[in-house]
């Protein structure tokens, strides 16, 4: 049997696919990397939770780390890993040095889960309320991500948009990047047969991390501007938020006489979704690509979102539903989808052409695959191709580890 491969991959957190989309995409990859013999150990510093994947029982060694302390330093020369992932680059910035410093010939791979500096653009200009312009792209986050991109042989990049971003308006090389949505197993027609029919659903219902702000903004909009003229069309509905980690604010909102209804936690994103007649993302904000309309299509669910929503999901315009910028016409698309079956027949089916054509799992696999062993074969080429990359490196052996070791050196005197 051929020797497994060591794969040390560095989470900010502790997976959640129940809690997050980003939990999910990371269980999407460990589960890649365990069917293509690798040994894996998932390391991070943040505190483990009851809702944290069982990473033990999937095969997965894990390791507690410390931030800016050299306990680091002894494990990662002990396990010598073949290949680091990084979960965002955050991780980078924390731990890259450290793995280029003592692992010099691993394969470094940052997965950007979303790019962090465009959805902190988008949110400052809707927080500011105005239209959102290239210029605020040009950011000190962005000046971290994209160096973070630049120092990894590798990025994972979720969205097309994201994608074609990186390469046209910052000229970041394709050899650096590559194209992997979130992975999903084709629908049988078993499952289809199994979701609930028209008749047999009630309700709307909204899902996310409500500590995620375009989540939360997407919850406040609904609360305020869509919900109150939406109930009034259809007296009968009533609308479920669900979500992680639901802070206070968020359940003052919980309003059962207007029929806004605050439901806390899914046991199972899929089925609640499932349940209901209609998914509901006025997404203002963010980036990537966002998992709960993914859901929805999986469950047989219509979804009514926004352009931002929709964002590297859609195929040519066409949606599992209606994409709506204007609250008028946001509220119209939901109330024509909730009332006239063979137009919600007709986005169900839309929904399952975009499952199968945009998150075909074996496609997107065996292309990530073909990357990675490619670059095994020609790793140094590759870095002395984007020798820009080993310069950010070289200086950030500097000055992040200059500040690393103060921070150290400090923490062993309090």
């Amino acid at each position: 049997m051929k020797q497994k491969r060591p794969l040390l991959i560095i989470g900010l957190v502790w997976p959640e696919p129940q809690s997050s989309a980003a939990g999910w995409r990371m269980q999407q990859l460990v589960d890649f990397f365990l069917r293509e013999n690798y040994q894996i150990t998932f390391a991070s510093a943040a505190a483990q939770s009851p809702y944290s994947l069982d990473l033990a029982k999937m095969g997965v060694q894990t390791q507690a780390v410390l931030l800016n302390d050299e306990s680091f330093d002894d494990f990662v020369q002990q396990l010598n890993p073949e290949v680091v992932l990084f979960d965002r680059f955050m991780i980078e910035e924390q731990f890259g040095w450290r793995v280029a410093e003592h692992c010099p010939n691993a394969l470094r791979i940052l997965d950007t889960e979303d790019l962090h500096f465009l959805r902190l653009a988008r949110q400052k200009a809707a927080e500011q309320n105005r239209v959102f312009e290239v210029d605020d792209l040009y950011s000190d986050t962005a000046k971290r991500e994209l160096a973070s991109i630049l120092r990894c042989d590798l990025s994972l990049v979720i969205s097309e948009f994201e994608y074609d971003l990186l390469i046209d308006q910052f000229n970041i090389s394709a050899d650096l990047l590559c194209y992997v949505p979130f992975l999903t197993d084709e629908i049988s027609e078993a499952e289809m047969h199994s979701w609930p029919s028209f008749d047999a659903r009630k309700n709307f219902v909204f899902i996310g991390n409500l500590m995620h702000p375009p989540n939360w903004d997407a919850v406040v909009q609904l609360k305020k501007n869509i919900w109150p003229k939406l109930s009034k069309q259809l007296p009968e509905a009533s609308l479920l938020i669900y979500g992680a980690y639901t802070p206070p604010k968020a359940e003052q909102l919980h309003q059962p006489s207007e029929r806004f209804y605050i439901m806390g936690r899914a046991d199972s994103a899929l089925e609640v979704i499932a349940e209901a007649k209609i998914m509901l993302a006025p997404i203002q904000f963010g980036a990537g690509v966002k998992g709960k309309l993914l859901e929805a299509m999986q469950a047989g669910t219509p979804s009514v979102t926004t352009t931002i929503g929709a964002e590297a999901m859609h195929i040519n315009n066409r949606w599992n539903g209606f994409i709506a910028d204007e609250d008028d016409a946001f509220i119209s698309a939901a109330v024509r989808l909730y009332t006239d079956e063979s137009l919600w027949q007709q986005a169900q089916k839309t929904g399952i052409e975009m499952l199968q054509a945009r998150y075909n799992k074996k496609k997107f696999e065996a292309i990530l695959k073909d990357r990675i062993e490619a670059l095994f074969l020609n790793l140094k080429a590759h870095r002395q191709k984007h020798f820009l990359g080993q310069i950010l490196q070289h200086h950030t052996l500097g000055s992040t580890r200059y500040m690393a070791k103060w921070i150290e050196a400090k923490n062993k005197n309090t």
